[in-house]
C-alpha cells in the first residue's frame, strides 16, 4: 500500500471513530488476517502510523478542523477559532461548575495524587461527597491507590479522559502558573476560581468534527480546564 493510500484509510478511520484512536488500534487496520483472524503479516509499524499521521495533520493545516494527538489517542476536531460559527447551530451554553468542584479538580490535577484530606487541608473547608463522586462519574478523576496510614485513606488522580477532554497528552501540558501552596489564603482561592473559569471557556467548545462521542461519555464541548499551575507529581494513569 502506497503512502497515500495508507494515509487516506488513517483519515476515513479517524472521522468515523466515536473517541480517540491510539496507534496500536489504527496499526490494525494494516494487517492482513487469514479467515480465523490470526494476523499474517505485521503490517505497518507504529512508527511508521506516527509519521503518517504527522503528514495527515500537516495535510489539514489551514481547515476548520485539525488532527490532534491526545492521551488515549488520535482525533479530528473543529479549530478554536471556528467556535463563533459552531455556537449557533448550538446556543446552549456548556454546563457551568460551582467554585467547589473547579477548585477540587484543580487541586487533584495540580497535586495529585492527593486525598480528601489533603483538598480539605488546602481549601480550608470541607470536601462534599458528592463532589468527588460527580467528578468520578464524569471520568475525570479516579482512585489510584490508597496511602498507606491509619485508615488508608484513597488516592485522587485524573484519568486520561480528563487529558482527552482538555486535548492534552499529558498533565505536562496544563499551563504552568503559580505553585499551589499548602496554606492558600484568600487571594490565592480567587485567583485559583478565576484561572479556572477563563480557561473552562477555551477549553469548553473544541467540539468534535464528526460527532464522534458515544452517547453517555463526556466530550471536549463539556470539558473543563485546569488552573494555571505547575504539577508537582505526574499522574500514574499516564504511565500506559
Amino acid at each position: 500500500m502506497d503512502t497515500a493510500e495508507a494515509k487516506k484509510v488513517l483519515e476515513t478511520a479517524l472521522l468515523c471513530a466515536r473517541e480517540p484512536l491510539p496507534v496500536q488500534s489504527l496499526r490494525r487496520l494494516f494487517v492482513d488476517a487469514d479467515d480465523a483472524g490470526r494476523p499474517l503479516a505485521d503490517g505497518i509499524s507504529a512508527d511508521e502510523i506516527r509519521s503518517l499521521l504527522e503528514q495527515l495533520r500537516q495535510d489539514w493545516q489551514g481547515r476548520g478542523v485539525e488532527v490532534v494527538s491526545l492521551a488515549s489517542g488520535w482525533r479530528f476536531q473543529s479549530r478554536p477559532e471556528m467556535k463563533q460559527y459552531l455556537d449557533r447551530l448550538n446556543p446552549e451554553k456548556p454546563q457551568k461548575y460551582s467554585r467547589a468542584t473547579l477548585e477540587t479538580l484543580a487541586i487533584i490535577a495540580y497535586r495529585q495524587p492527593v486525598t480528601r484530606g489533603d483538598i480539605e487541608e488546602i481549601r480550608g473547608v470541607a470536601v462534599n461527597s458528592q463532589t468527588i463522586r460527580m467528578l468520578e462519574e464524569r471520568g475525570w478523576v479516579d482512585t489510584i491507590g490508597h496511602r498507606d496510614v491509619p485508615g488508608r485513606p484513597a488516592l485522587l488522580g485524573t484519568t486520561k479522559q480528563f487529558l482527552d477532554d482538555l486535548g492534552l497528552q499529558s498533565l505536562s501540558q496544563l499551563p504552568p502558573l503559580q505553585q499551589i501552596s499548602d496554606t492558600q489564603n484568600a487571594n490565592s482561592i480567587e485567583m485559583l476560581e478565576a484561572a479556572l473559569q477563563e480557561n473552562f471557556e477555551k477549553a469548553a467548545h473544541a467540539a468534535d468534527v464528526t460527532d464522534n462521542v458515544a452517547p453517555g461519555e463526556a466530550s471536549a464541548t463539556d470539558a473543563v480546564q485546569a488552573p494555571d499551575a505547575e504539577p508537582t507529581q505526574e499522574n500514574t494513569h499516564e504511565q500506559y
